[in-house]
């Protein structure tokens, strides 16, 4: 056994990397995707719609044909293919943006999809690192917190280089990513150092292996009612947050709002609250009601969300708070889907099974409700601000992701009542 590997039998040791690991690979992984939010192509246009409004749903349609792809590969990827299918991955999204840069508009459009096609299934493959564990609580805190943090520094970063470096908008999201390769590969590196999961661990998780077709459409079926309904609030969370994300630069400076380090600073805070309300879950041993807690949280998320919104248009809460709490309840609710839900979910029900794939599953969905809505945006509401149509948004989201959360859960509750009555029926 290597040092390194000596150290990580440390419980406390292997959580706090597993968990730095986790954030900085996925951290990394934004910088090849996310470079392009932060500019806005003003005065470019094609066919009529703006260039940015083409790039990001090119992009978007990309990761959401990434998801539909690897519900199959990431759900059957064996844990010894993990590190170089995800440097593989990342690899070829690089080279698209090299292609967006050489390629002049409008027919580098089609580079923003592949750039998108092979990303979407980074996390999924991630999770394949930290799940199945007694510490995976405290690791998919850490994982999903870099996405929170990485999405505003990432626009930081690149907003910093296009104005000292002189760097064209074109050229900006490939020079952002070329900055994170070293620190990908080391990242990626540190994960395949994690040891697998011990007998401990599958005792209190549930095993967890790869699942083949047949077996994908079985717990489809087996949970059916209550993965729609929740899939279905996820499609409205997803495509919120993807809005908020994609076009934060253009909402904050409708608000009167135009400060390229916000996004930083908001995101940092919003990734540490996150961080710590995940990492404490770890501390909940029973799976079902760690499973529970998690419902109300995503519930408490949405209703941050509308509360803060209706705050910020009756004048009580400034744009910038307002943009913050919408993040905090926001990812509240997101981050548990993006691993923790589906986590304790199998676990309290003894399922052996892969988070990749059902979050892989999830995902499709919820990018495909994306595409959506910028399309709707742009054809449907064209005359409505960003930030108008983030306030809408916002209301929406509250109001129907509650009431299909709360009707996911009463699913899942009495399923896991019956489950208990039929346990203590075949006992006696």
């Amino acid at each position: 056994m290597t040092r390194p590997m000596r150290f990580l039998r440390n419980p406390t040791a292997f959580t706090i990397f597993g968990a730095v690991a986790a954030f900085s690979t996925y951290a990394c992984m934004y910088a090849f995707r996310r470079g392009i939010t932060a500019v806005t192509f003003e005065g470019l246009a094609f066919a009529g719609v703006n260039y940015k409004i083409w790039l990001i749903t090119a992009q978007v349609f990309g990761y959401a044909v990434s998801k539909g792809l690897g519900i199959k590969f990431v759900s059957e990827m064996s844990p010894a293919r993990r590190a170089g299918n995800l440097l593989l991955l990342v690899g070829f999204a690089l080279l698209a943006l090299l292609g967006f840069a050489l390629v002049p508009a409008p027919y580098n459009i089609p580079f923003l999809f592949l750039n998108g096609l092979p990303l979407g299934m980074v996390y999924g493959i991630m999770l394949g690192f930290l799940e199945g564990r007694k510490q995976t609580d405290a690791l998919v805190a850490g994982l999903t917190a870099s996405f929170i943090f990485a999405s505003g520094f990432v626009k930081t970063v690149a907003l910093t280089i296009k104005s000292g470096w002189g760097v064209s908008e074109f050229w900006l999201p490939f020079v952002t990513g070329s900055l994170f390769v070293i620190p990908m590969l080391a990242s990626v590196y540190a994960l395949t150092l994690l040891p697998p999961p011990t007998a401990e661990d599958r005792a209190l998780r549930t095993e967890r292996k790869p699942m083949s077709g047949t077996e994908r459409r079985a717990f489809v079926r087996e949970f059916q009612v209550g993965l729609v309904l929740l899939i279905a609030s996820y499609v409205l969370l997803s495509a919120f947050r993807d809005f908020r994300d994609n076009f934060g630069p253009e909402i904050l400076r409708d608000a009167g709002v135009d400060n390229p380090g916000i996004f930083a600073r908001t995101e940092t805070l919003v990734a540490v609250g996150v961080l710590l309300i995940m990492a404490l879950l770890q501390r909940v041993a029973d799976n079902f009601r760690a499973f529970t807690l998690l419902n109300g949280l995503m519930l408490l998320g949405s209703l941050l969300v509308g509360l803060s919104t209706w705050g910020y248009q009756s004048g009580f809460i400034g744009a910038g708070n307002w943009f913050l709490l919408t993040g905090l309840g926001l990812y509240m609710a997101y981050v548990p889907c993006n691993g923790l839900y589906f986590e304790r979910l199998v676990a309290a029900f003894r399922y052996v099974s892969t988070v990749g794939f059902i979050v892989t599953l999830a995902d499709w969905y919820g990018y495909l409700g994306s595409v959506g809505v910028l399309l709707y945006k742009n054809f449907g509401q064209a005359n409505i601000s960003y930030r108008e149509f983030f306030i809408y948004g916002g209301y929406t989201m509250a109001v129907f992701y509650s009431l299909l959360v709360v009707a996911s859960f009463l699913y899942f509750k009495k399923r896991f009542q019956q489950r208990d009555v039929h346990t203590l029926v075949s006992v006696n």
